[in-house]
């Protein structure tokens, strides 16, 4: 069984400086659980708490990279999921295109910064962005029948997506909040530690 203190270290891995709200929401326990389990992680020197934000120590690295191999054994042989990931992965290299668009704009043969003038720019993407996500949805879905707490990772695409729709363009891409891309980023980091795969540069 996959203790506490491992689910939640995991969780901080992805989040990386996260509070206490955000790792209960990656790890989907409950508030009070992982506030008593981030201090004991403190205690036992594998997090460092920061003002009100945890990271792993050197140490807790070292042990949570060693645990995956015996707690993950069971989703790195599901077929099912596995082939769910490897459509992620296709799906992703279009998501990683289209945050390019949307950081960037041609203006005749220069690529430079988008400063989001051009509202009809900014809706064709935000549009591709809804149809890869209803493209990514029943991968997701896959996904969440062997990892119930993805659940979660759906409900924030799908949050970050309307705020986008509505014209609340930061909700595509901006790092500080639960964005389409951040979460999408999350999401991803959590397949590649739970599969023991390497992000592609």
């Amino acid at each position: 069984m996959v203790s506490l203190l491992h689910q939640v270290m995991h969780a901080v891995a992805i989040k990386r400086n996260g509070g206490a709200d955000s790792i209960s929401s990656i790890s989907g326990l409950n508030l009070e659980s992982v506030i008593k389990t981030l201090n004991d992680g403190v205690s036992l020197g594998r997090l460092v708490k920061i003002d009100d934000t945890f990271l792993l120590s050197p140490a807790g690295r070292m042990i949570l990279d060693s645990e995956y191999s015996r707690f993950c054994d069971e989703i790195r042989s599901h077929g099912q999921f596995l082939d769910a990931y490897e459509k992620f992965e296709i799906i992703n290299k279009e998501l990683k295109q289209l945050i390019t668009d949307w950081q960037t704009i041609k203006v005749g043969d220069q690529i430079i910064p988008n400063d989001h003038s051009d509202s009809e720019y900014d809706e064709k993407i935000i549009d591709k962005l809804g149809v890869i996500h209803e493209k990514f949805e029943p991968v997701l879905a896959i996904m969440v029948e062997s990892v119930g707490r993805f659940a979660n990772y759906s409900a924030k695409l799908i949050k970050a997506l309307e705020k986008s729709e509505d014209g609340e363009l930061e909700w595509v891409s901006d790092a500080k909040l639960d964005s389409y891309h951040t979460v999408w980023f999350e999401l991803h980091e959590d397949l590649l530690r739970l599969l023991g795969r390497s992000r592609e540069e």
